[in-house]
């Protein structure tokens, strides 16, 4: 077998030894991280130990803390939760506790700690970090261990990566285990639909989140949900005749179903609960809506991690040893996080520190500043889930004689609904007047070319394939008779969503004068190859 090319140079781990644990709440996707720092730090030669359980098996010491090698962590990839177990640890909390588990450390030589948790478990590892050198000093002056030892071992290094289902920790785009989580989500959204549609029946589902409103929001934007309640943007006033208005009028425009999604730590804007039973209540008291609540608990939890989260995990595993091979004395404890698509280092207490200053913002009801503090992602979340799920009056919308045009082109791709569902809601609600066109550029060619208005988009979200019709047909056969369509619907912009043929689409106004029109192109493909060089990468991927 071929060995790996190494992509660093100068960085070796001999003669150094890494512990990894797990702390807090189980993850889906800890065990691919855990499953890389192991591989990674045996790639640059340097010992490798499992901390079992967590800051108690640190504490205890003994076998929960062991040497594994390469094949320890054969085929726990694809597993969900901890092989190395977590568990809550009172006696780290304590000086007695921390004492003892730099004892066990200094016993195997570890001087480098990998964390995988929640900002609890970092802010604990940078307490024993900073305590580090007085906590040798004590095990010196009461004999445990010998100067020439607490030398040696004179400084803790400590890299942190952030397993969290809920997407609570600030500075990362993404924690590992949300993506799987939000997938057990929209897996029982999907499955409820059916029942639901059945039956015109109203469900209320409560996800996880007791601090963080991301699992119910991000979850509400895939779904098309009706309504969303989550700590960080509580409703307005008067939000139970504004839901139950909005929930009314959409079953007139004879809609079979509502979805309403709440965050376990939902409240209002005098920090009060709202929960899913006071939200039931209410719509069968003021509606007589057949309701049902659903609590998905656990299930979000636990289960195989998704693809995104293995590699995720992965990547940040290996930057993770990356870090602690660079590290010296002077180096601040960090912690690795997701920033654009790349796996970027900061530092640790500054990332907890904003992730506290959340709490504090909700807990002082200054809202605007907590949804600022989540992050420019939570922010765009929650500003398009309001764009797209609120219909204003047409007294409302401001004039605009624009008229849009939407197809897809190319092989029909998951997401292609969604986009066409999002680009119609915009557009109605900037004023313009929006045309579906069906079969793509061959289906322009005939004039299947209609108005599509913000009812006709309902429910698009979860819809797989292309609604409207796909074809790979390219539009050079076909230039006149577009050019016909065009003028005779007074079309000022065509929006193409598509694969690769979406460019030749960009090349029509410079080469064909009668495209007298403004074209924009959105890239959806399943291609293994990312073939848009301008975007990190297209949905699917």
């Amino acid at each position: 077998m071929a060995q790996p090319q190494k992509f660093f140079e100068n960085l070796s781990g001999a003669g150094k030894a890494i512990g990894v644990l797990t702390s807090g709440g189980d993850a889906q996707g800890m065990n691919a991280a855990v499953r890389a720092v192991v591989r990674m730090g045996i790639y640059v030669e340097a010992k490798v130990y499992f901390v079992h359980e967590g800051y108690q098996g640190m504490v205890d010491g003994g076998d929960n803390i062991i040497e594994v090698s390469w094949e320890s962590v054969s085929s726990i990839l694809q597993v969900g939760g901890t092989v190395i177990g977590s568990a809550r640890c009172k006696a780290f909390r304590s000086r007695e506790g921390r004492l003892q588990a730099a004892y066990n450390l200094i016993q195997k030589g570890i001087t480098n700690l990998c964390v995988i948790g929640g900002d609890g478990s970092l802010t604990g590892a940078n307490l024993f970090r900073e305590e580090w050198s007085g906590l040798l000093e004590e095990l010196v002056k009461n004999g445990k261990i010998a100067p020439a030892a607490a030398k040696e071992h004179s400084h803790l290094n400590i890299v942190g990566m952030v397993g969290s289902i809920d997407n609570d920790f600030c500075g990362t785009d993404m924690t590992i285990g949300t993506d799987s989580a939000l997938h057990r989500i929209i897996e029982v959204v999907d499955a409820i639909m059916t029942t639901a549609q059945s039956h015109q029946r109203t469900f209320v589902l409560e996800v996880m989140g007791r601090h963080c409103g991301y699992l119910a929001l991000v979850s509400a934007l895939a779904c098309g949900a009706d309504w969303v309640f989550i700590p960080e943007s509580p409703p307005e006033e008067d939000w139970e005749n504004n839901m139950c208005v909005k929930l009314s009028e959409n079953r007139a425009r004879k809609k079979r179903l509502n979805i309403i999604i709440v965050s376990e730590g939902a409240i209002d804007r005098q920090n009060n609960p709202i929960t899913s039973e006071k939200i039931k209540d209410l719509v069968v008291s003021r509606l007589g809506f057949d309701t049902r609540v659903t609590i998905l608990g656990h299930v979000q939890r636990g289960g195989t991690p998704s693809a995104f989260d293995r590699i995720l995990a992965s990547r940040m595993g290996v930057e993770c040893v990356l870090a602690l091979l660079e590290a010296t004395a002077e180096t601040p404890a960090c912690v690795v996080s997701l920033c654009g698509n790349q796996a970027v280092r900061l530092p640790l207490m500054e990332c907890v520190q904003m992730t506290q200053e959340v709490q504090k913002a909700m807990d002082e009801r200054r809202f605007e500043d907590a949804v600022r503090l989540r992050g420019r992602s939570f922010e765009n979340n929650l500003n398009t889930y309001k764009l797209l799920s609120h219909k204003k009056n047409i007294s409302e919308l401001p004039k605009s004689n624009f008229n849009v045009a939407v197809l897809n082109v190319g092989a029909p791709a998951a997401g292609m609904n969604g986009a066409v569902r999002s680009a119609v809601r915009v557009g109605i609600t900037e004023g313009h007047k929006m045309f579906a066109v069906n079969d793509g550029f061959e289906g322009f060619a005939k004039g299947q070319i209609k108005e599509i208005r913000w009812g006709d988009v309902g429910g698009w979200t979860g819809q797989g394939g292309s609604i409207l019709g796909t074809k790979r047909t390219l539009p050079a056969k076909y230039f006149d008779q577009i050019a016909e369509q065009i003028r005779a619907n007074s079309i000022n912009a065509l929006l193409v969503i598509g694969g690769f043929e979406v460019h030749v689409c960009l090349l029509m106004n410079c080469f064909i004068p009668s495209f007298s029109v403004t074209v924009h192109c959105s890239c959806l493909t399943i291609s293994t190859v990312n073939h848009f060089k301008v975007t990190s990468s297209s949905p699917l991927k």
